[in-house]
């Protein structure tokens, strides 16, 4: 099975999926030399548009941007900082399409009312990363959240995004922060913008059910 990465920085989502068995491509505008499959450089929007590409795949993962639904987002404007909604745009596309199709997206997020949150703890990994899923798919969550020990304690992980470091019993490290994601392939920078891989890789499986 094929699966579409967009905007798919240094391959988070795109690891779950490999290892849930699809065969995966990532597309970002940015250039991408950590992430760990095929990649095409480019902007999202020009491929998408083409009905021709879109087909060649079983399922496509779209990950915009979340800066203008952060918590963070109000902070930016005031301080003259505008981000362009890349949801909404994806989403129109996406949701016209017959494809199984699955966009991530923080909290905040207008996504559909049919969403799925998955956090690290449902994973048994030591961190508290809540992320928000829109599907054409029936999805669902391995159980509810665990949110066992504290971060003080040094027992949870405390991801802070947009280039932020990892408190880990007060001490930043980023090699902590590796281990907790499963990630072990990505800069400290693009670990503030990646989502574990358990998290796709559960999804994946669902799909493979789904697209089968």
């Amino acid at each position: 099975m094929k699966l579409l990465d967009l905007f798919c920085g240094a391959g988070g989502a795109a690891m779950g999926y490999h290892r849930a068995g699809f065969d995966v491509s990532g597309v970002d505008i940015k250039e991408q030399p950590n992430y760990p499959f095929e990649f095409i450089q480019g902007d999202v929007f020009d491929l998408i548009c083409f009905k021709e590409f879109r087909e060649q795949f079983d399922v496509i993962h779209a990950s915009p941007p979340c800066q203008a639904f952060s918590k963070q987002a109000d902070i930016h404007r005031r301080n003259g900082t505008q981000y362009e909604d890349l949801l909404t745009a994806t989403q129109e596309i996406l949701r016209d399409e017959d494809t199984i199709y699955i966009i991530e997206n923080v909290e905040s997020a207008p996504l559909s009312n049919q969403k799925l949150m998955l956090c690290g703890t449902m994973f048994n990994l030591p961190m508290r990363r809540h992320r928000f899923f829109e599907s054409n798919a029936w999805i669902y969550p391995p159980g509810a959240c665990k949110h066992w020990g504290t971060i003080r304690s040094g027992e949870m992980v405390c991801v802070v995004g947009h280039g932020g470091g990892v408190k880990y019993g007060g001490v930043i490290s980023t090699d902590r922060w590796s281990d907790a994601m499963g990630i072990d392939w990505m800069t400290k920078q693009e670990l503030t913008q990646a989502i574990p891989p358990a998290y796709t890789e559960w999804i994946g499986k669902l799909l493979i059910g789904t697209v089968n």
